[in-house]
């Protein structure tokens, strides 16, 4: 018997049979979610803009599309959107919906001023969005442009991670993104850099549902 089989056989002998612990859910508590996600969200550098409702969410777009100038905006496409008319509401934007434009969605991205998301969850914990990956969604939207802006309805507020794990239904995508803030890295020294490797700016538009 060679050392590694003794050694296997010893491991197989001590072996025991092991009840996996129950998954952990959080305890945590917040009297006002939304609040806490904007102290959150602003603590790493995102910003928060407040809206009445969807109609209400999209005039905060619009304000934020003309004061930033925007000319290129790419949009991961969700039902929240669907019956927004982006070329008739801003015909000076041009506008890449992923999933519906044809055309090369890295190159786009690359080049565009603005990328658009709604998040499926947020954390009030830590100001993070979740979103999904899969038909109409890319991963591009939120890294490439200098600015990302999300659309994020009350009803997707959760306190934690753990939480909402602890509480989702249905199949799990093949990726989730989650991001917290516009883009940040450090040096050794700990010296603090915004948007080197992505987005310099976040913005989560915050609306009734």
């Amino acid at each position: 018997m060679s050392a590694r089989d003794e050694i296997l056989n010893r491991l197989r002998a001590k072996s025991r049979q092991v009840e996996p612990p129950q998954p952990w859910r959080s305890r945590r508590e917040f009297d006002d979610l939304a609040g806490q996600y904007e102290k959150a969200l602003k603590a790493v550098k995102g910003e928060v803009r407040h809206a009445t409702g969807l109609d209400d969410a999209l005039d905060q777009l619009d304000h934020l599309l003309h004061q930033l100038e925007v000319e290129k905006v790419i949009v991961d496409d969700h039902p929240l959107l669907e019956k927004v008319d982006f070329t008739g509401r801003w015909p000076e934007v041009h506008w890449f919906i992923v999933g519906r434009t044809a055309g090369d969605t890295r190159q786009f991205a690359a080049a565009a001023d603005l990328g658009l998301s709604v998040a499926d969850v947020a954390l009030a914990e830590t100001g993070s969005v979740v979103m999904s990956s899969g038909p109409g969604h890319s991963r591009l939207t939120s890294l490439l442009p200098p600015v990302h802006a999300v659309l994020l309805p009350h009803s997707a507020l959760t306190p934690d991670i753990f939480t909402w794990t602890a509480v989702r239904e249905g199949d799990w995508p093949s990726s989730l993104t989650l991001v917290s803030g516009p883009s940040k890295t450090a040096d050794i020294e700990q010296t603090m850099a915004v948007g080197v490797h992505g987005p310099k700016r976040f913005i989560a538009i915050l609306f009734d549902s």
